[in-house]
């Protein structure tokens, strides 16, 4: 009975063998293997806008997603955005405009963010302190000032709405 089961084993270890020096791959039907690579694919290629994990980086998305709420960024609103980078985030001018490129890509079109902003909000809504989503929304509500369209205030309302879970946590907590 031993001896069939090795035999068993050896046979079957032996066209593995065959098949590998053929070039048939029997390692994706490993399920570690492939969890591992649909995982990697799902990061890989995801919208970047949601895997926004920093406040501040999130606090400028929201800021980007507001004045882009109504169609392209106006100089205005871009430069009260980048002179609100550099005095509340204490950025420089070079940092500042980096995170304004970046968000503004990140943002795209700005679906995602209009549809979904607690999903944008999810991977940094736990790093948010009281104190940085009050000064968020300030913030928000500040770029929001220019404009007095629905789809602002609309999604002005859902950001607030987003801000809900972060308020009843009792922490302090600076930008820098």
């Amino acid at each position: 009975m031993i001896l069939a089961i090795l035999g068993a084993i050896i046979t079957i270890l032996i066209l593995l063998n065959r098949l590998a020096e053929a070039g048939i791959d029997l390692g994706g039907l490993n399920p570690f293997l492939w969890n591992r690579r649909r995982r990697w694919r799902k990061q890989y290629e995801g919208d970047p806008i949601y895997k926004v994990s920093d406040p501040m980086e999130a606090t400028a998305l929201l800021m980007v997603g507001v004045a882009k709420a109504e169609g392209d960024m106006t100089k205005e609103s871009k430069d009260k955005i980048l002179s609100l980078f550099a005095s509340k985030f204490g950025l420089g001018k070079k940092d500042a405009v980096a995170l304004l490129i970046s968000t503004t890509h990140i943002h795209g079109t700005g679906d995602e963010l209009r549809r979904n902003v607690s999903k944008v909000l999810k991977p940094s809504i736990d790093h948010f302190s009281v104190s940085q989503a009050k000064s968020a929304i300030s913030l928000v509500e500040s770029i929001a000032e220019d404009s007095n369209a629905e789809n602002t205030s609309e999604l002005l309302e859902d950001i607030k709405r987003a801000f809900q879970y972060v308020f009843k946590k009792n922490e302090k907590q600076q930008w820098s």
